[in-house]
């Protein structure tokens, strides 16, 4: 079960907002509009992934805030009941034939 938060920041704010919310955690997508409610970027935020991987979104971040005056931002967030705890493996189902798997 995820929930969505939105904010909206300067272009000058976009990229430490954005750092800001990946530290935070539970972050599954984020996606930056402008303020006409038009998507510019979307992207995934997994769990594990290291800051290298995220320069090159970073750098595309940063020469997107030199563009827009005001944007929003709309974070997709798990609910902390969807996180097994640290030293726990997630639970799985034995997989049948025919069982569907939705992946959010």
């Amino acid at each position: 079960m995820s929930f969505k938060e939105t904010f909206i920041v300067n272009g000058e704010n976009l990229l430490k907002k954005i750092k800001e919310i990946i530290a935070e955690g539970n972050v599954t997508k984020i996606s930056i509009s402008d303020k006409s409610g038009k998507e510019i970027m979307s992207f995934p935020v997994t769990i594990g992934v290291v800051g290298v991987v995220f320069a090159p979104i970073f750098a595309a971040i940063g020469a997107l805030a030199a563009l827009l005056t005001e944007c929003k931002i709309t974070v997709e967030k798990r609910k902390d009941d969807d996180i097994p705890p640290p030293n726990e493996p997630p639970a799985e189902e034995p997989l049948q034939e025919g069982t569907i798997i939705e992946v959010k």
